[in-house]
């Protein structure tokens, strides 16, 4: 069978990004295809959305997150067996992609496991067309999104995980270091993407997180992004910004362009899983 060629970047008749500087590059992994033909119509009056891919298996999606480059993927839950696994796997795969899931219905158990395994936004599938897009917004900008019943169930949760005396939680200091880790953390960052903004390794951060988990008494990320809020932690405490490109991220970056302009799938990506992928460009279903 002919694979069919994987187009990274085209814009579909979408302006480049009305001069607010950032262009949200979107895949859409769902099994409708009238969702996703509906999404894409959204889309398209969006001057700073773009629709870079599709998906409506999770081995497509799994292609798809390795051959596009994409800065979010809207996944329906319902594409796997257990969401909450493919969504940890979907992040180890593509650790810089944020992840959107879109549930059936509002589930409090769901929502709770997703946003502890990472998942940058909640929402269910009958969500108003201007909130997806306000959320894939907000999300772009590094902020986490859930809709206010999914708030209740956070809140509630980590209040249920804190239930001990007032004294029982001394008042810690951290350093300066752990102190932009954290707010790094908060701002809804990788382990990855940490690394590169304080100037360290992925292990490095993982080591400091231990030890901000050990002095805070907290579990995870969720309770860690939970108590410093609560406490005022990071207050006015801003994420250090991305460093200028080095030369070997420019020459990677040049070779990554000159690969999609030839039409050549990244190197990284199995060869025979882009048969498995929709192609952008693949015109909207008719609806009987």
């Amino acid at each position: 069978m002919a694979s069919t060629s994987v187009s990274v970047g085209e814009n579909h008749g979408v302006h480049e990004d009305g001069g607010t500087g950032q262009l949200i590059r979107v895949i859409l992994a769902d099994t409708q295809a009238i969702f996703r033909a509906g999404l894409r119509k959204i889309f398209a009056l969006e001057d700073d959305i773009r629709v870079v891919g599709q998906a409506e298996t999770l081995p497509q999606t799994q292609s798809a997150v390795t051959k596009f480059s994409a800065d979010i993927l809207i996944f329906e839950s319902a594409l796997a067996p257990n969401p909450i696994e493919a969504v940890t796997e979907l992040l180890r795969q593509a650790p810089q992609l944020k992840i959107v899931v879109v549930t059936p219905t509002s589930d409090e158990q769901l929502t709770l496991d997703l946003f502890r395994r990472g998942a940058h936004g909640i929402l269910s599938r009958e969500v108003e067309p201007e909130v997806l897009v306000d959320c894939l917004r907000k999300v772009a900008a590094g902020e986490p999104w859930l809709e206010n019943q999914a708030i209740h169930w956070v809140m509630e949760a980590f209040r249920g995980h804190n239930l001990r005396p007032s004294g029982a939680r001394p008042k810690v200091q951290l350093t300066p270091k752990e102190t932009l880790i954290v707010s790094c953390v908060t701002q809804g960052m990788k382990n990855k993407e940490i690394a590169i903004r304080v100037g360290t390794t992925e292990q490095v951060v993982k080591n400091y997180l231990r030890k901000v988990y050990d002095k805070l008494g907290v579990a995870d990320r969720l309770e860690l992004a939970l108590y410093c809020l609560s406490h005022h932690v990071v207050d006015g405490v801003k994420p250090p910004p991305v460093p200028a490109a080095t030369p070997e991220m420019d020459n990677a970056v040049g070779a990554a362009a000159a690969s999609a302009s030839s039409g050549a799938a990244p190197s990284s990506a199995p060869a025979a899983a882009s048969s498995s992928v929709l192609p952008a460009s693949a015109p909207p279903e008719k609806v009987s």
